[in-house]
């Protein structure tokens, strides 16, 4: 998984303008992170249209701010430059619900 750099809302519009990606809000810090980060390179090989996009909240917490994205672990979907869909809050989340978010878009 791609590791984004810090970067601006801006910036992130212009990266994900073509293709689907699948936005992965994490910090290192953050025990509920470290529980689904071994399950996602099966979840990426699962949903292999999209491209997954690992984001350091910490590092990037102006963007963060600017999506609304309070709680992690979290994920924002976009298709093509358009959110499709967002599992942001800051509960645990397992495989498998991750896995029914990204069934579901």
């Amino acid at each position: 998984m791609e590791q984004l750099p810090k970067m601006t809302t801006e910036e992130l519009t212009k990266r994900v303008s073509d293709g689907k990606y699948m936005l992965f809000f994490s910090a290192g810090w953050c025990p509920d992170c470290a529980f689904i980060k071994p399950a996602m390179p099966d979840i990426e090989k699962e949903f292999s249209d999209y491209t997954f996009l690992a984001v350091d909240r910490d590092e990037n917490i102006d963007l963060c701010v600017d999506l609304n994205v309070l709680g992690i672990p979290s994920f924002i979907a976009y298709d093509h430059g358009q959110e499709i869909g967002r599992f942001v809050n800051k509960d645990r989340k397992t495989k498998e619900q991750v896995e029914a978010f990204v069934t579901a878009l």
